[in-house]
């Protein structure tokens, strides 16, 4: 038997007045594994109630990102960092963007991602750190960003040749971009190292006004035997909490 491991991200569910406490309290009792993308300072808070931080940001700046050279000596250092600070914490992954196209070809921007991650990689596998970089959408929220396809990102996956360097694959983005989210899924598994939700179209609550079937997604990966985390990260249409809990409820589904 096999479930997706479910998290939220903290500043979509940290609204309405609820203290950090009550946050990360109400996602421990709902069933939530991880609350991440939040302020080391709470890190304890979400230590306490039994969960784990999955993923934190690796470094500064969407548009600039690893796809320029001239940003790789300040990526270089930022990730080294945060690459220390995962492992010192039990965080099995960091968030890296590639940055946008500014003219860049997709070969070109993909060579330059591969280089700047090759600068960290050794210290990653050492530490046994995940670096995901992110799919993201040019139609609609990202215009011109490079990361902007599936196979782009797998292409920077192979072309880096290490067990550590992952993708985070945005359910919510990916529909967007290309649909054929689960034959996409299943296809591309091993190279997949985190995964964010939300709906579509407006990056809201997983519910049937939207064209996700959630379900449907959760089962196809929970499948596969993927045993890292599921992120929600969408913005809720009401109350906060009532989100959270129909969100787990809509993708606890086991095989």
């Amino acid at each position: 038997m096999n479930s997706i491991k479910q998290s939220i991200v903290f500043s979509c569910f940290s609204r309405g007045g609820a203290t950090p406490e009550q946050v990360i309290r109400e996602a421990a009792k709902i069933g939530y594994k991880s609350v991440e993308m939040l302020g080391q300072e709470h890190w304890d808070l979400v230590w306490e109630h039994g969960m784990r931080v999955a993923i934190i940001v690796g470094h500064k700046s969407l548009p600039d990102g690893l796809n320029k050279r001239e940003n790789h000596n300040r990526i270089e250092q930022e990730l080294l960092a945060n690459i220390e600070l995962a492992a010192a914490n039990d965080i099995p992954g960091l968030i890296c963007l590639p940055g946008n196209r500014e003219g860049k070809s997709d070969e070109e921007g993909r060579d330059n991602t591969i280089e700047g991650l090759l600068r960290v990689v050794k210290s990653a596998e050492e530490k046994g750190v995940n670096l995901c970089l992110e799919l993201l959408n040019s139609k609609v929220d990202h215009p011109d960003v490079q990361s902007d396809s599936t196979a782009w990102g797998v292409s920077v996956c192979k072309g880096a040749n290490s067990p550590r360097v992952k993708l985070l694959y945005d359910i919510y983005h990916m529909q967007i971009m290309e649909g054929d989210l689960i034959r996409t899924i299943r296809d591309n598994i091993e190279y997949i190292g985190h995964f964010h939700t939300a709906g579509n179209p407006g990056r809201k609550d997983l519910d049937d006004a939207q064209e996700i079937y959630y379900p449907g997604v959760a089962r196809a990966i929970a499948e596969t035997g993927y045993n890292l985390y599921v992120g929600h990260e969408f913005s809720p249409k009401g109350d906060a909490f009532h989100s959270m809990k129909a969100a787990f409820d809509r993708c606890n589904v086991t095989v």
